[in-house]
C-alpha cells in the first residue's frame, strides 16, 4: 500500500475508511514522453473544439444540445432511464411518464448553466459546488439527500453497506477539511498542466466522496467548469460523460489504483485519452450537424414550393426539434395554414417525421437531427 495519495484507516464501527492526501501528490508527477504527449494532444484536441467553436454561425443552438446531451449521459451513468426525446418532450410540451427520470437530467442542465454564470463573478470554489448540487437534487428523489449541502455522515460505493463496499470515503468530518484543502488546490498557483490539475481535481473529489448523493454528477460537471474556468474550452461544447460510460470499468479500475498504490500517472493517461476522444467526438458530431444543414438549405433552395420562410423554419427546428403547427405558426409569426403547408413540404422532404398518427394535435420530430444527436 502507497502512502503516496492516502491511507485506510480503521473506523471504530469496524470499517476501513481511505483518507486522502492532500494534492499536490508527494512524490510529484512524473509526466513521462508518453503522457507527455498524451496531453499535448489534448491540449490540441481541445483547441480544436474551442477554434470551431468560434466558426459555428448558430452557437447557441450547438451549446445548448452539448449540455443536453452531457446531463443526459452523466445522469444514465448514475441509472437514470430517460432518453433525450424524453427531455426534448418534457421541455416541449411539459408532457412525459418518467418525470423523475427526466427532471434528474433538467436539473443537471440547470446546475451547469447556473454554475458557469457564477464563474464570471466567482472563482472555482465550494460555493459553487453546493450550489449545483442544491439544484442537482431538487425533487422527489433528492429530497432526503441534504441538497447543497455536505454529508453529515458516512457513506460508501458499491455494496448494500459498509460491510461489502467495494470503496469507503473518509468520515465526515475529515471530508469537510478535505474538500476545503481541494479549493486550495484549485485555486493556487501550479507548475503542473491544466489538464493535470483538471484530472487531479476530478480524482480527489470522488475520492472524498462530499455529498450524500450526486457525486458522480457533480465530479463530471466539475470537469466542465474547470475548464470553463481555466478558459482551456470557452463554451462547454464537450461531454466526456460519454467516454466514462463507454469505459465504465476502466474509469473505475484507474480511481482505484491510485488510492490502492498511489498511481496517479495511470489515471492521467486515462483521463487524457478520455478529453481526446470526447474532443474528437464533438467535432465530428459539430461537422455532422453542419453538413446537414448544408444539404438541407441546397435541398430547400432548389425545391419550387419553399421559401424564405422554410429556411427560417429549418433554423427554428434545429433550436427546437420538436414541433408543432401551432409553436411553427406562434415562433414564424404565420397563418395557421401557411405553418401547415411548410410542415407538410417538411415531411414530403423527410425532415419532418410525424410522431402521433393522429389527424389533430400532430407533433413532429426534426428526425434527421436527432439521429446524429442521439446515436
Amino acid at each position: 500500500m502507497s502512502h503516496r495519495s492516502g491511507i485506510y484507516i480503521l473506523q471504530q464501527s469496524g470499517y476501513k475508511s481511505f483518507i486522502p492526501s492532500s494534492l499536490p501528490p508527494v512524490p510529484e508527477i512524473f509526466i513521462s514522453e508518453k503522457l507527455k504527449g498524451s496531453i499535448d494532444e489534448a491540449e490540441r484536441s481541445l483547441a480544436q473544439l474551442n477554434g470551431i467553436s468560434f466558426l459555428l454561425p448558430q452557437l447557441e443552438i450547438f451549446i445548448t444540445m452539448a449540455i443536453r446531451k452531457e446531463a443526459l449521459l452523466s445522469s444514465q451513468i448514475e441509472g437514470t432511464q430517460a432518453t433525450l426525446t424524453d427531455v426534448l418532450t418534457y421541455e416541449a410540451w411539459h408532457e412525459i411518464d418518467n418525470f423523475d427520470d427526466v427532471q434528474e437530467v433538467i436539473n443537471y442542465i440547470k446546475a451547469l448553466n447556473t454554475s458557469i454564470e457564477m464563474l464570471d463573478k466567482l472563482p472555482l470554489c465550494l460555493r459553487i459546488l453546493k450550489e449545483a448540487h442544491h439544484i442537482l437534487l431538487q425533487g422527489e428523489r433528492g429530497k432526503n439527500k441534504e441538497p447543497g449541502e455536505f454529508r453529515r455522515s458516512q457513506n460508501w460505493i458499491g455494496g448494500n453497506s459498509l460491510k461489502s463496499a467495494v470503496f469507503i470515503p473518509p468520515p465526515h468530518d475529515i471530508a469537510l477539511s478535505a474538500m476545503g484543502e481541494l479549493e486550495k488546490f484549485i485555486n493556487a498557483k501550479s507548475s503542473l498542466p491544466p489538464l493535470v490539475q483538471c484530472a487531479l481535481v476530478h480524482y480527489q473529489f470522488e475520492t472524498i466522496h462530499p455529498f450524500l448523493d450526486g457525486n458522480g454528477r457533480i465530479g463530471r460537471l466539475l470537469i466542465d467548469l474547470f475548464l470553463h474556468w481555466k478558459r482551456i474550452l470557452e463554451k462547454p461544447l464537450l461531454y466526456t460523460s460519454l467516454y466514462f460510460k463507454l469505459h465504465r470499468q476502466q474509469y473505475f479500475d484507474t480511481l482505484m489504483l491510485v488510492r490502492g498504490q498511489g498511481n496517479y500517472e495511470c489515471w492521467l493517461h486515462f483521463f487524457m485519452e478520455g478529453i481526446i476522444w470526447s474532443a474528437d467526438y464533438a467535432i465530428t458530431k459539430i461537422k455532422y450537424i453542419l453538413q446537414l444543414q448544408e444539404t438541407l438549405k441546397t435541398t430547400l433552395k432548389g425545391e419550387k414550393r419553399a421559401s424564405m420562410r422554410s429556411i427560417q423554419l429549418l433554423d427554428f427546428l434545429f433550436q427546437k426539434p420538436l414541433v408543432t403547427i401551432a409553436s411553427i405558426k406562434e415562433e414564424l409569426r404565420m397563418t395557421f395554414q401557411g405553418a401547415s403547408d411548410q410542415v407538410s413540404l417538411f415531411v414530403e422532404l423527410n425532415i419532418l417525421e410525424e410522431l402521433t398518427g393522429q389527424k389533430r394535435a400532430r407533433r413532429y420530430a426534426f428526425a434527421p437531427y436527432l439521429k446524429i444527436i442521439e446515436d
